[in-house]
């Protein structure tokens, strides 16, 4: 059995053939899903796919750094107010940084990842981190919470073995390895290479980023067994091994029996 860390089942891409996309991971052997939030409209389609899906769905409750505007911290104080009313959320996320496109809400988002990163000690949740062009500024945020930090995910890792190594120094943490790996030009297979196996967890982020051979196409969690399968490859162990290790770390990072 596996699990896909991070897919937005609740998009609009989803919501003509759930049903039959939920059918097919199940089939493939993908026994839950976790959908993250990103901004306070998300929370609500999170938790209706969640209600007609329990015990496979589960939902991440946090503010994306690309939605972060002037108005975030309203939103974080609704998003907390929800936190502390439900025990359905099993991690902070997505949250992070992201410069990638624009540096507009720089200041804002800093504030608002470093927030978040408190509810993540506050509550005992672990962090679903996305980031982008921004690695030395939130680990520089991480640090500061370094010793109280419950552990989490760096969500679509696709960085050099420098960079995986930072990262890793976090304990608890692992790295959400994804489509990309796949890719034609991808430098991720090297750096794979030099990841310990019990530091990564397996992710779509449906429905963007289909691995090859479904590269232009939706991604949906059926997808996996193409990342297991170039996972196996590059590790030279069994699929078996990635689908059971991989699993297991997710287990330890959210707490799951």
């Amino acid at each position: 059995m596996i699990i896909d860390t991070h897919i937005h089942l609740d998009g609009e891409e989803f919501k003509d053939d759930l049903p039959a996309v939920v059918e097919r991971a199940r089939t493939a052997g993908v026994s839950k899903v976790f959908i993250p939030a990103i901004d306070m409209k998300s929370v609500s389609t999170i938790a209706d796919v969640c209600r007609k899906y329990p015990s496979y769905a589960y939902p991440m409750l946090g503010l994306h750094p690309e939605e972060v505007r002037v108005d975030y911290a309203e939103i974080l104080q609704e998003m907390r107010k929800l936190l502390g009313e439900s025990k359905d959320y099993i991690a902070i996320g997505e949250v992070g940084l992201d410069f990638y496109w624009s540096k507009e809400f720089e200041k804002e988002q800093l504030m608002a990842f470093e927030e978040q990163v408190r509810w993540s000690v506050e509550t005992h949740l672990p962090l679903m981190i996305h980031c982008r062009k921004a690695q030395n500024e939130m680990v520089h945020i991480l640090r500061r919470y370094q010793k109280d930090l419950p552990g989490g995910v760096f969500h679509c890792f696709t960085g050099n073995e420098k960079e995986a190594e930072e990262l890793l120094s976090f304990d608890n943490f692992v790295l959400g390895i994804g489509g990309v790996l796949t890719f034609k030009k991808s430098n991720l297979p090297e750096t794979l290479k030099k990841i310990p196996l019990n530091r990564i967890v397996l992710e779509t982020d449906a429905p963007y980023m289909a691995p090859v051979p479904m590269r232009g196409q939706r991604n949906e969690s059926a997808f996996l067994v193409y990342i297991i399968a170039k996972i196996a490859e590059t590790k030279c162990v069994s699929e078996d091994e990635v689908a059971t290790v991989t699993t297991a770390n997710v287990k330890r990072i959210f707490g799951f029996n």
